[in-house]
């Protein structure tokens, strides 16, 4: 008697709808998303509460930041939260094994990286630009009659919080690029770390222009260029520090993507 071998029939290819749909699901679903979105909108807020409630106008010596860039003071911890939650938005399946399953669901695998990359970019932008717009209204409740004083409505505010939005989401995509780059969630975030806010403060120690003006771009850096609502030679201008971020985060997960498509899974 012969015994036949089973055979799979291959179901139908997912449609790019349904992979966003699918990658949707897994973002939200992952009880740790929902912990690092609350942690990094409470740090975020809190810091603008603080710092606009301690303010006090003539401390121009202890408080000369930008306008708007120094209620935004939480978002130098909460970039590195949103930083995490791309990191393991792809690290984590390989760390769990999951990964398989989703490239046998999906064999052509590059649909897999950019739809992470368009769910994680949809959900931190919304979420952080909320939470920018309820940081700077909030810690301006105690800033009436100082000379930091401003609204919503002042020519250039609501767009530097836009950028500022586009800038943490831009970090967060450069998280899930390293992510996906090196497999490993200490890796990636450790990455993140060493080079996106550490690398550019230790350019900007040696007593050379260069590598002053190099530091600028970083994304880190070019980060918080877009935090400012004047421009100051500290930083980037609006423009060149979005086009910096767009490169950087394109190169990076235009490389994860190449390496997806060589590597075995």
């Amino acid at each position: 008697m012969t015994t036949l071998a089973p055979t799979t029939t291959p179901g139908p290819a997912l449609s790019p709808a349904r992979v966003l749909h699918s990658e949707w699901h897994k973002l939200w679903t992952v009880r740790s998303t929902w912990i690092m979105l609350a942690a990094s909108t409470v740090l975020t807020i809190a810091g603008g509460i603080a710092i606009g409630a301690s303010y006090e106008s003539g401390q121009a010596a202890d408080f000369a930041l930008d306008p708007v860039q120094f209620l935004l003071f939480g978002t130098q911890f909460s970039q590195i939260i949103l930083a995490v939650v791309g990191v393991l938005f792809i690290a984590g399946e390989y760390s769990t094994g999951m990964v398989r399953s989703t490239m046998v669901a999906v064999p052509r695998r590059v649909p897999v990286l950019w739809s992470k990359a368009g769910v994680v970019a949809g959900v931190v932008f919304t979420t952080t630009l909320a939470t920018l717009v309820v940081t700077f209204t909030s810690g301006q409740l105690f800033l009436d009659g100082t000379d930091k004083e401003l609204s919503l409505t002042d020519r250039g505010v609501l767009g530097t919080l836009l950028g500022s939005a586009a800038g943490l989401t831009a970090l967060a995509l450069v998280g899930l690029g390293l992510g996906a780059l090196l497999r490993s969630v200490p890796g990636g975030i450790t990455a993140f770390i060493g080079g996106v806010t550490v690398l550019p403060e230790v350019l900007r120690m040696f007593p050379y222009d260069v590598l002053d003006s190099v530091a600028k771009y970083f994304p880190g850096r070019a980060t918080e260029g877009l935090m400012t609502l004047h421009d100051t030679p500290d930083y980037a201008t609006t423009g060149p520090a979005l086009l910096a971020l767009t490169l950087w985060t394109v190169a990076i997960l235009g490389t994860a993507t190449v390496l997806l498509r060589r590597r075995d899974v």
